[in-house]
């Protein structure tokens, strides 16, 4: 196991009030497995990606990974942990600066990291464009210079050339052109293998989700719902969340990730958070949030399971 996360949970002021974001999630990884972390927007998926890698402080919980807690390392410690974990934005324009050639870009965790001369970081910018199917020559343009579907390639490239243990991939594809998202998606199964890497993947594109994970994660307003083998839940979803995700045509793109989200209306008065919308909704609904029951390899957080 690469990944244990315990009882993980984020909350934000809003409005004056308090909006849970994540709430007390609990997942594992294993070692070169991909894990699919679905939902929509409000959902917590992105918060969970930024606590893993630092970028949002837990209020609580625990984030283990290879056999250390993120949430309680030092600075010094944290430093050395984070080339073994990347991140890939959504956007990966802005995730660049305009006014630097890519080769600095892309070379700057190894200058923080590993300490290595001008040449030993020249051929490993080289190796890491290599690997993503850029040429060489790209090192030296700058990011206005290049189209979305390289970009994202420079934006991979600058997560691996520390080479991983763990790379988390948040809605990577989501603005690229249908042709393109395969070709990115191609690339990402084959550095899986090259590279011995774990992937936590999350997605808005179910179907990108069913081809690329080996299990399945559904978010909703900051719970998990359902979590299993993705053929499993794909074949036999079991809360009625799923359910519907799955019955809209295999996609939530309908869905703006960045929209305003209306933080009022996620809070909820009591009961199942999803009850609004459930089409099996029970008398308990109404007043107790059910907890998560353990199936066989399933996980499912319903009233329905828990008679």
């Amino acid at each position: 196991m690469i990944l244990d996360v315990k009882n993980l949970t984020k909350t934000f002021n809003k409005n004056n009030s308090v909006f849970t974001a994540v709430d007390n999630i609990n997942f594992q990884l294993g070692r070169k497995e991909c894990l699919g972390i679905v939902g929509e927007s409000g959902s917590g998926k992105s918060t969970i990606a930024k606590m893993l890698v630092k970028l949002v402080e837990p209020d609580s919980g625990e984030i283990n990974f290879l056999g250390k807690d993120l949430v309680t390392m030092n600075r010094s410690e944290l430093r050395k942990t984070r080339k073994d974990i990347q991140m890939i934005f959504q956007n990966p324009i802005d995730s660049f600066n305009p006014r630097k050639k890519l080769k600095t870009s892309i070379s700057a965790g190894l200058k923080y990291t590993l300490g290595l001369n001008k040449h030993q970081i020249n051929n490993q910018v080289d190796e890491a464009l290599n690997l993503v199917g850029l040429k060489s020559e790209y090192k030296n343009r700058h990011i206005n210079k290049i189209s979305g579907g390289e970009c994202q390639r420079a934006a991979i490239a600058r997560s691996i050339i520390l080479k991983p243990q763990l790379l988390i991939c948040d809605e990577i594809t989501s603005a690229l052109d249908v042709s393109v998202q395969a070709q990115i998606i191609e690339l990402l199964v084959e550095l899986k293998e090259k590279l011995d890497m774990s992937y936590i993947f999350i997605t808005h594109d179910l179907i990108l989700a069913k081809y690329l994970c080996d299990r399945i994660l559904v978010m909703y307003k900051g719970n998990e719902v359902e979590s299993g083998n993705a053929e499993d839940i794909f074949e036999n979803p079991m809360h009625p969340y799923t359910k519907l995700l799955l019955s809209c045509i295999m996609t939530i793109d309908n869905i703006d990730e960045n929209k305003d989200i209306n933080y009022e209306k996620l809070q909820h008065s009591g009961g199942c958070k999803f009850k609004e919308m459930c089409p099996d909704r029970i008398e308990i609904c109404n007043s107790c949030n059910p907890e998560i029951k353990e199936i066989g390899d399933r996980r499912v957080r319903c009233h329905m399971y828990n008679k």
